[in-house]
């Protein structure tokens, strides 16, 4: 496979680069002022693609965290009385001057994040859609009026925003899960405070000058950034003054997270973990089959939630399927997301690195063999080759935890009913992938297939007008579509005496 290209002695090439990053601002943004963080606590932010630091930031404390509560709280009463279209007019702004500096978005995510700069450019248009998306969901929070079935009365049925939120995102798609959960938020009339996970901040950072160019309120989005996200979470949580949590991340995290939440009885939002199956039956169209599985496994560099974890196809076309998905996986660049036609830039860290190794190593050890890759990538940097491995067996780590990386693993199956088994033999159901040519098992497979989402005939199912959600260990709530601006509001009945009594 083609290796990255390396510049030990100028990891940050482009003077483009630097010039961005000088803009990037590097404080916590609180009350609609940058300020640095209580004590003068710094962290920094690496690109993996070269292990080089790109920037220096404000390591928030927990006091810090506590000051953004206290200027979400502030700003709440003001900004839940704004009429629906002028927060509707903000985020349509915020859409336009997105798609003004996409070129800058894109380039920064791949500098602190790893992805290429195609994929990038591609999360900026994803993004972008969920601020465009709730713009217009803004003037859409509907009631009900009308009599009770005594007739003694008349009900009114009132949405209201619930209050201030508490948004964390993670690191794989800076853009996008900051887009996703402030929009509906704004859009519903709450506040929020923000923590972007620690390994890729800088692109929140930048978000939130955007929001603040398009003339956002001061307080109504708060922004820290912490190398000490519990500490400073947790008092977050547990103030009696927020009433709504918002996560995206692992299921193990997600679930203390509740345990946290439930004091307050907080509304909560969780986005968690994913074994996604991709299955291919022997009467699917392999171009299709084989194109959707290059989308569904190796975008983002195979590090989203969403992505294929076990292929799952039929014996009669395994060997066939092996064969072309190793041939196109065979001929992806691997390097830094910058250098033109990169397919595979870095994992996030070396934990990453090890992980996929790891899972690699025991499919091998119980009678897996690698077809192609399988290797970690000699750095600077954290790569890991683009892999495929054929008949991983029963019991085979890879098939119960998430990959998380560029990794595709295929197990044979025999029938229907075998892939059925298969495919929900997990404690997650966030998202599956199914190939057929059969509209009829098509729609067995969208009854049987324990999953909040499902692609069919398709590798990406994300969209901003659709609810993006998983069933049980994969989360609670929806984010996007109708249904995600209801997560942000709260349900009010009020029962009128008859106008003619």
């Amino acid at each position: 496979m083609p290796r990255h290209p390396v510049d030990e002695e100028n990891p940050v090439t482009d003077n483009r680069e630097t010039e961005l990053l000088a803009r990037v601002p590097d404080g916590l943004y609180i009350g609609g002022q940058w300020r640095p963080a209580s004590g003068g606590r710094t962290l920094t932010v690496s690109d993996p693609a070269t292990g080089a630091v790109v920037k220096t930031i404000a390591d928030a404390s927990a006091d810090d965290g506590t000051a953004a509560l206290d200027a979400a709280t502030e700003a709440f009463p003001a900004w839940a009385a704004t009429p629906a279209r002028e927060r509707a007019e903000i985020l349509r702004r915020a859409f336009d001057l997105l798609q003004e500096r996409k070129e800058d978005f894109a380039l920064l995510m791949t500098i602190e994040m790893g992805k290429p700069l195609a994929e990038a450019r591609g999360e900026v248009a994803y993004g972008g859609e969920f601020l465009r998306w709730f713009s217009e969901e803004t003037a859409r929070v509907h009631g009900r009026y009308g009599p009770n079935p005594e007739g003694t009365g008349r009900m009114i049925v009132s949405q209201h925003p619930v209050g201030p939120c508490f948004l964390i995102t993670p690191w794989n798609f800076p853009l996008a899960m900051a887009t996703r959960k402030i929009a509906p938020a704004l859009a519903a009339g709450c506040t929020v405070v923000i923590k972007p996970a620690e390994l890729t901040p800088l692109t929140t950072l930048y978000f939130a000058k955007l929001l603040e160019d398009a003339g956002l309120p001061a307080g109504v989005v708060n922004v820290f950034t912490t190398s000490t996200s519990g500490a400073v979470s947790e008092p977050i949580i547990r103030d009696p003054r927020l009433r709504k949590l918002s996560f995206t991340g692992s299921t193990g995290v997600g679930q203390r997270l509740l345990e946290q939440a439930a004091q307050g009885v907080l509304r909560t939002s969780m986005e968690l973990g994913g074994n996604a199956p991709f299955v291919v039956f022997e009467d699917a169209d392999l171009d299709k089959a084989v194109d959707g599985a290059m989308l569904a496994k190796f975008r983002n560099i195979g590090q989203a939630c969403t992505a294929a974890n076990r292929f799952i196809v039929q014996r009669s076309v395994a060997d066939e399927f092996a064969r072309r998905v190793t041939e196109r996986v065979q001929a992806m660049k691997i390097g830094r997301g910058t250098e033109d036609g990169v397919a595979i830039g870095p994992l996030i860290n070396a934990a990453a690195v090890d992980k996929a190794a790891s899972l690699v190593g025991d499919a091998v050890s119980r009678g897996a063999s690698v077809r192609t890759g399988g290797s970690a990538v000699d750095g600077p940097g954290t790569f890991y080759e683009p892999t495929v491995v054929t008949d991983v067996q029963p019991g085979s780590d890879i098939l119960r935890e998430e990959i998380f990386g560029p990794v595709l693993a295929i197990v044979p199956f025999e029938g229907e009913e075998d892939a059925v088994r298969i495919a929900n033999d997990t404690e997650y159901g966030l998202v599956s992938y199914v190939f057929t040519e059969s509209l009829s098992r098509g729609q067995r497979m969208i009854e049987r297939l324990e999953t909040g989402m499902m692609g069919l005939n398709v590798g990406v199912v994300s969209n901003a007008a659709a609810p993006f959600g998983g069933w049980k260990m994969s989360g609670l709530g929806r984010e996007g579509g109708a249904e995600g601006i209801h997560e942000y509001l709260q349900t009010k009945y009020t029962l009128t005496a008859s106008p003619f009594a």
